[in-house]
């Protein structure tokens, strides 16, 4: 078969793919333009297109029969382009790494390692035992709420509870009480879950009725000291009302990874909202980063060679998206 890697970020998944195969194939690397020599009728003709984006700006696939996103997210895939012979199929993997980056940044609240370290270079016992004033609190002694009880939801509860956090879960459907999950609500019951929670963490994917779930109400629930977390995609949580309520300093902070605005070859140095995000002291920033590891490159790979040699078997695929 044809398979075909398309775009700068489908490249990180090709090293060594082929290895991970049955049989042998014509594996190429196109461009995130197609504007190379042949790149259009390579993607036209291709079997197997592994990519993040299909829109009006690329030419419809007319050979397709699998097209596989690298990631979970596909809201840039416009099924509708598709050949009929298409299936269209994601992957996870990244939710034992985006479970880390959470549990790492709330450790930085509650154990100041990096500032310790900073003024013990300058003589100053700050934080010796002890030491009036020095006493600092526990990530165990909180409370999370976990918005959305997916892959990434599941594995965050699972280090929550290692950590003795009492964990509190929001979803679309239900979820029951026990094996990790302490207290269950409904979407429709949000003011609650975000009043009894000290931590909010948002998992949901982006869709029309996942967009603005957070909004100034929702915000207006929450803890005056509590911190929300966003690892799901950004305008889950409303722009406008977020930045208020941080400027406001009506909750206690923020932990931002998915965001409203992101670079393009044109503008590859841009903040990542049209508000001053990074003006405020009370949020931390980072690009997109929480699931970015060579762990999770390589269960990826390994998700979608797996449903290439399905393809060819005429077996089953996983992760198909509907």
């Amino acid at each position: 078969m044809k398979i075909v890697f398309h775009g700068s970020n489908a490249a990180n998944f090709r090293p060594d793919f082929e290895d991970l195969l049955d049989g042998e194939h014509t594996i190429l690397n196109l461009s995130d333009a197609l504007d190379h020599p042949d790149e259009g009728n390579h993607f036209e003709t291709a079997d197997v297109i592994v990519g993040t984006k299909l829109g009006a700006t690329e030419p419809a696939p007319k050979s397709a029969r699998l097209y596989h996103a690298p990631a979970a997210g596909t809201d840039a895939i416009e099924q509708a382009r598709l050949p009929q012979s298409a299936v269209l199929c994601n992957c996870f993997g990244h939710e034992h790494a985006i479970a880390e980056y959470v549990m790492g940044a709330l450790l930085q609240r509650h154990v100041p390692i990096h500032r310790a370290d900073e003024r013990l270079r300058e003589g100053h016992w700050d934080y010796w035992a002890g030491r009036p004033g020095a006493l600092r609190t526990e990530l165990g002694a909180s409370t999370m709420g976990i918005l959305g009880f997916g892959h990434i939801g599941k594995a965050i509860a699972v280090r929550a509870k290692a950590f003795g956090m009492r964990v509190s879960v929001a979803n679309r459907t239900p979820v029951p009480v026990g094996g990790g999950v302490d207290e269950s609500f409904t979407l429709e019951q949000l003011p609650s879950f975000l009043g009894g929670v000290d931590v909010v963490v948002v998992s949901l994917p982006l869709t029309e009725g996942t967009r603005g779930t957070i909004g100034r109400s929702e915000l207006a629930a929450m803890r005056a000291d509590a911190v929300i977390i966003n690892v799901g995609r950004g305008p889950v949580i409303d722009e406008q009302a977020l930045y208020d309520a941080l400027a406001a300093r009506r909750i206690g902070g923020a932990i931002i990874d998915t965001w409203y605005s992101y670079p393009t070859p044109d503008t590859p140095v841009t903040q990542p909202s049209r508000l001053p995000f990074h003006t405020l002291p009370n949020i931390v920033m980072t690009p997109h980063m929480s699931g970015w590891t060579n762990g999770t490159v390589r269960r990826r790979q390994q998700t979608m060679a797996d449903n290439i040699n399905r393809l060819l078997r005429g077996a089953p695929l996983s992760n198909i998206v509907t």
